[in-house]
């Protein structure tokens, strides 16, 4: 085989049975004997004997079994959003059961190559599961540090029920979602496979090995159900003669962390992320400082205190606010709701407004009701999702599914959006939006699975938001909701639901450690729920470490900055003075920028250091430093050059929170109380 130095795009066939693809940084060899392939970046992973699968008339059929395996033509040269390349596609017939088209797209210059598979039939037929990736054999080419253990990434489906992130090395048996990371955490050396296209299928990406380093099973598939998807039905099927599986992205990186950034931007070459010319939104949100509590006088009041203690202070971004409900507004009067509303915009901040598009918390009786906006002519029980039987599918946290694509909802939708519109809410929240991406059986026939359904609702909704619909841009949120499809709103909140202590400190890094590189691709904001600064509804009252860690996680996150107390209380209105009147770090988060994790072999806990170089500067860094333990003091050390810097440079550091200054080579020592955080700037050293 021919070397490529050029890094364009080869194929070349070898003795009529190996076929490669290549383009100096990815080589793939199919081999047209067995039906198989590998693929490597020849320095450090290699996946050998890849087939790809569907399930069908209840038996699995791979590749393999096929009697011919061909190119199909000519490799097609192609010019996309992705940059030009090559198109090849390899044919596996069976008189037995369906062909299947294996697509290959790789690209000059680039660590990854995309695939796809199309399952064809001579006649209309239906699966609903097909792998793309299966494989038992991974092979790593290049000797690791023993220490440094190959490390798997389990992505949540969605961030419901305080779920976590979790990078543990093998063995072990997992199933990660819509995206995976396999890498050695301290070469961070690794390779990336996850599905770029969201309008069909759930992705799972199944990983099992039983010794360490050594990979037993490896499966990409489209077809996921599980109660990590909170599904209680099968994945729907997919009906046709060419039905095709989801685009996935497969790869090399030398840092893992680059490469989940690469994932995050090839998304975006297939759907645009939604555009946002505006700032990080800054303000408050009502939930954790009332709950169910939600008052006129506790809206109106922060809205007073903000404007009046914190704005004049430099709590702001782009001069303005936004005072947001959260669940239970309806506790107060249409009067209310219309003076209140008043109020804020007399303060020049701008209301926020919360809703649950694709979930009923109506009781038993209450299912009988028409729909608002229907004008009776449909009830919730016409409209919610139900199995295959016609039984109402069985309720998550309380909620019972709506189905998407019902003729009510989008009713439902029609009437909300507008009542939203005419009181000038220029925010919105929209939470438990997996209930919308539910397996079930929907009214639209055509729509045969949960995340069709899902961009079929959410697609109408974020239209009804849209700027040219409303007349003025409106923030949309999507707050407990799957991670897939992201292109319907501006942020999603990173984690569950995030408090005020340090451990809720720490499962928000979680969040941040491997899930940082969704800001400014997927979403243009990571939203880390709101920051409490001393003490939410439902909890006791934090110490001052543990409230300024609780506000620093929220300023690297890259960022919604909604605050979360109830400032009536002094103590919550000191913190809220001493520390929203840093403009340092209020510079930071008005960045709109993440920062990314150092390391990244915590487990299912979250990294305490991690770094953030500006986009465009190069004499400029930020460390943030974490002690994640409430109780007992920490000596943390911060390799520059781990972190990215050079490590034989001076640079002049600045402690953002306390306003000191000194000097650092190679490494960053910090002292830190229990709780206790520190934001760093560093500036290269001119002297």
């Amino acid at each position: 085989m021919k070397v490529n130095h050029e890094n364009v795009v080869s194929v070349n066939v070898e003795s009529q049975s190996l076929l490669h693809v290549d383009n100096g940084l990815v080589h793939i060899e199919v081999n047209l004997e067995k039906g198989e392939y590998a693929c490597t970046d020849r320095n450090s992973f290699a996946l050998k004997e890849i087939r790809s699968a569907f399930r069908w008339k209840g038996r699995e059929y791979h590749t393999g079994m096929h009697d011919h395996h061909v190119m199909r033509e000519q490799p097609e040269e192609i010019q996309d959003h992705f940059g030009k390349g090559l198109h090849v596609v390899i044919l596996h017939e069976s008189s037995k059961f369906p062909n299947v088209e294996q697509h290959f797209y790789m690209y000059e210059n680039t660590s990854f190559f995309l695939t796809q598979v199309v399952v064809i039939y001579d006649e209309e037929t239906k699966v609903n599961r097909i792998a793309v990736i299966n494989t038992n054999t991974l092979l790593l080419e290049r000797d690791v540090q023993s220490e440094d253990e190959l490390h798997v990434l389990r992505v949540p489906y969605d961030n419901d029920k305080w779920v976590r992130y979790v990078a543990k090395p093998l063995p072990l048996e997992t199933e990660s979602y819509e995206v995976t990371a396999l890498y050695h955490p301290h070469s961070r050396s690794g390779f990336i496979l996850g599905s770029i296209s969201h309008d069909v299928w759930k992705t799972g990406i199944r990983i099992k090995g039983e010794q360490a380093g050594k990979l037993d099973e490896l499966e990409l598939y489209g077809g996921a159900t599980s109660f990590m998807t909170r599904d209680s039905q099968p994945h729907g099927y997919v009906t046709g003669i060419r039905i095709e599986s989801p685009l996935v992205f497969v790869g090399f990186y030398e840092d893992y962390r680059a490469g989940l950034e690469a994932y995050g931007w090839a998304n975006t070459r297939i759907a645009a992320a939604l555009s946002w010319d505006g700032g990080a939104p800054f303000g408050w949100n009502s939930w954790s400082a009332a709950m169910s509590e939600l008052s006129y006088e506790l809206y109106t009041s922060t809205s007073d205190f903000l404007k009046k203690e914190a704005q004049s202070l430099g709590f702001q971004n782009e001069d303005t606010l936004y005072i947001n409900f959260d669940a239970f507004w309806d506790n107060l009067t249409s009067d209310e709701m219309k003076d209140a509303l008043k109020s804020v915009r007399k303060n020049g901040h701008k209301p926020g407004t919360y809703w649950t598009p694709f979930a009923f918390w109506g009781s038993p009786a209450q299912i009988t009701e028409a729909v608002e906006g229907t004008n009776g002519k449909y009830t919730y029980s016409d409209i919610l999702l139900r199995d295959a039987d016609g039984e109402i599918l069985p309720d998550i946290a309380g909620g019972l599914a709506i189905d998407p694509t019902h003729p009510g909802t989008l009713e439902r939708i029609d009437w909300f959006t507008s009542q939203m519109i005419l009181q000038g809410f220029e925010y919105i929240k929209l939470d438990f939006m997996a209930h919308g991406a539910l397996e079930g059986r929907h009214y639209d026939p055509n729509i045969t699975t949960g995340i069709a359904a899902y961009n079929y609702g959410l697609s109408y909704l974020s239209n009804k938001l849209s700027p040219e619909a409303v007349g003025r841009p409106v923030f949309i949120n999507l707050s407990i909701a799957p991670l897939f499809p992201y292109a319907y709103a501006h942020s999603r909140r990173i984690s569950c639901d995030v408090f005020g202590t340090i451990e809720d400190t720490e499962y928000l890094l979680n969040s941040l450690t491997h899930g940082w590189w969704m800001n400014n691709t997927l979403y243009r904001f990571n939203d880390p729920d709101h920051s409490v600064l001393y003490k939410s509804f439902n909890q006791d009252s934090t110490t001052r470490n543990e409230g300024r860690s609780r506000l620093s996680a929220s300023v690297i996150a890259g960022t919604v900055l909604l605050l979360g107390d109830d400032f009536g209380n002094e103590e919550a209105a000191w913190r809220a003075k001493a520390w929203l009147s840093n403009q340092n770090i209020m510079d930071v988060a008005r960045l709109g920028q993440t920062f990314r994790p150092i390391e990244g072999n915590f487990g299912d806990k979250g990294a305490d250091a991690f770094v953030l170089i500006p986009a465009g500067q190069n004499t400029v860094a930020y460390l943030s430093v974490f002690n994640l333990n409430g109780k007992q003091s920490a000596r943390k050390v911060v390799s520059l050059e781990r972190a990215g810097l050079d490590p034989a440079q001076q640079y002049s550091v600045s402690d953002l929170w306390e306003g000191t200054n000194s000097e650092v080579v190679k490494e960053l020592t910090v002292e830190l109380e229990p709780a206790e955080s520190k934001i760093f700037k560093l500036n290269i050293n001119s002297n």
